[in-house]
């Protein structure tokens, strides 16, 4: 590869204090010789795959969970340290994000990990209504949540991103109006929106049934979401993606990159790499992962390479997602001329008003973003 083709790293530490009955992702309990085990072996699995980025430009680096900001700053900055050291460039607006739970956010430790390196910060508050808090299995509640954003913002770091989550069981339209109003007068650059899925896996999947009886209506559900999209526009917070929204132009640029098809990495036990066409995955084990890498072997246990059909379809309706739409002529020609069974799709779903074109860009109508799955599924 030459030139300073884009990529991204993912790093998934998978370090909990708890985990909450709607995670599905793969977590840990936190301990001392995890983390030893973790480090040690995240090192090496940089040192195996480093040399595939010979040539590449590094944009983003985003540390996920877990709880990230389980790590002690010093750790990452020696990860940091590590990554900076190869045959590939680090882009200078490279953009580090760590994700930080609010409970063990302190503006002394934010501003040791912004000296680590860390320039954003993704803070899981996921509601700031404290019945929904608890029922969530979250251990902090509103006032936390709020002084741990103002922390991070007083630490230096002001790139601050939060997630929220809506048509939760039992959330009432009045109480997610409140929750959206003092969402916006946080010193907040992001926000992404999440309305619950009842993942295979989890505590909540096992209680779906019961669950479900009180999740709002559809009609409910969808005045949260009209309301939410509406109050964030009003306080500079643009909707850029179907469930991110961006004061000053401050995007998810890692994020993005998944819905633009940009290659990444994956480092850590679970992580999932986007590579020269070809998907893969880590063990969801941390032994197992360790072990590998130990023995300087490949740490996949799951690998995909689509044809090239399944391939283009899959990036037109990821990159969909998006506002702003998808430039048809970039993408044939980044991706090939549109297959006829593709544009037999869009035209589906054009007539159906799902979507539109302007000027030869493809775009979500406002139809189109209520109904975003049914395109995909349309689509792929």
């Amino acid at each position: 590869m030459t030139g300073n083709a884009p990529v991204s790293l993912y790093i998934h530490v998978p370090f909990c204090s708890k985990k909450c009955p709607y995670c599905h992702f793969f977590v840990l309990p936190d301990s001392k010789k995890n983390q030893d085990f973790f480090i040690r072996n995240l090192l090496l699995e940089w040192t195996l795959k480093a040399p595939l980025l010979e040539g590449r430009e590094i944009v983003s680096i985003y540390f996920g969970g877990g709880t990230p900001s389980l790590l002690s700053p010093k750790s990452t900055e020696l990860i940091l340290d590590r990554i900076g050291n190869g045959a590939f460039k680090i882009s200078e607006t490279c953009e580090i994000t760590l994700e930080a739970n609010p409970e063990k956010i302190t503006k002394e430790l934010m501003k040791e990990f912004k000296q680590a390196g860390i320039n954003r910060v993704s803070v899981g508050i996921q509601s700031l209504d404290d019945s929904l808090l608890e029922l969530l299995g979250r251990t902090h509640d509103n006032a936390v949540a709020k002084k741990a954003i103002h922390s991070v913002f007083e630490s230096g770091i002001e790139n601050i991103s939060v997630d929220l989550m809506y048509e939760l069981p039992n959330q009432t339209l009045s109480r997610w109006e409140q929750t959206v109003r003092e969402a916006t007068l946080l010193p907040i650059s992001h926000l992404s929106l999440y309305n619950l899925t009842f993942e295979p896996g989890t505590s909540f999947y096992k209680k779906q049934k019961n669950l479900s009886k009180d999740l709002p209506s559809e009609e409910d559900s969808l005045e949260m979401l009209r309301f939410a999209t509406e109050s964030f526009g009003k306080a500079g917070l643009e909707r850029y993606e179907i469930s991110a929204f961006a004061r000053n132009n401050k995007i998810s640029l890692h994020n993005t990159g998944y819905w633009t098809g940009r290659p990444f990495l994956g480092l850590g036990p679970s992580a999932f790499s986007y590579f020269k066409g070809r998907r893969f995955r880590n063990p969801l084990s941390l032994t197992k992962w360790g072990e590998k890498i130990g023995n300087r072997l490949s740490p996949e246990d799951f690998e995909e390479a689509l044809d090239f059909a399944a391939k283009q379809k899959e990036l037109l309706a990821l990159e969909l997602r998006m506002l702003k739409g998808v430039d048809l002529s970039l993408f044939t020609q980044k991706n090939g001329p549109l297959r006829e069974e593709l544009k037999a799709s869009i035209q589906t779903c054009t007539k159906k008003g799902y979507l539109g074109t302007d000027k030869n860009t493809l775009s979500l109508t406002e139809k189109g973003l209520l109904f975003y799955d049914t395109v995909a599924e349309e689509l792929i």
